[in-house]
């Protein structure tokens, strides 16, 4: 059966809405595909749904109460782009800083490109910087003064 935008854009948000907050990695399968090649993979994290739950059981080692907040969800022809919101709270190791006990909210965009009905890629860009400054290890983004007026 051929797919459609609608139908992809229905699986990605599907991925972000329900799997990876209720942790099932069960349904993995029925949306990403058994091979999929995830380009954002923590470093020696297999490929395939094998990488995909543990990169799941992680997230929510890290992070207690783990949601996403989709903002945007963009398709065109076999490719979906996700716009979200990553929210929880710190509680396990993170990039080697202990729990905090912080409320998080990481803004991050997530590209799948689907094969057969089933995400056969994915591509991830999200602001650890942000997280960082929400963390406490890194200060504070500074505040932006007026820009001096110009002399005409």
């Amino acid at each position: 059966m051929p797919q459609t935008t609608d139908d992809i854009k229905a699986r990605a948000r599907r991925v972000f809405e329900e799997i990876i907050p209720s942790g099932d990695a069960t349904a993995l399968p029925d949306v990403m595909h058994p091979d999929c090649a995830d380009h954002s993979a923590r470093p020696g994290e297999p490929h395939g749904i094998e990488g995909l739950t543990a990169t799941m059981r992680w997230l929510h080692a890290v992070f207690a109460g783990l949601a996403f907040d989709i903002h945007h969800v963009i398709g065109e022809g076999d490719t979906v782009a996700v716009h979200c919101t990553l929210t929880g709270r710190h509680a396990g190791n993170l990039m080697g800083i202990p729990p905090t006990g912080r409320p998080v909210a990481t803004p991050m965009v997530h590209i799948l490109r689907f094969r057969d009905g089933k995400a056969a890629e994915h591509w991830a860009v999200h602001d650890d910087l942000a997280t960082m400054r929400q963390l406490g290890v890194l200060p504070a983004r500074p505040q932006h003064s007026q820009p001096p007026a110009h002399a005409g």
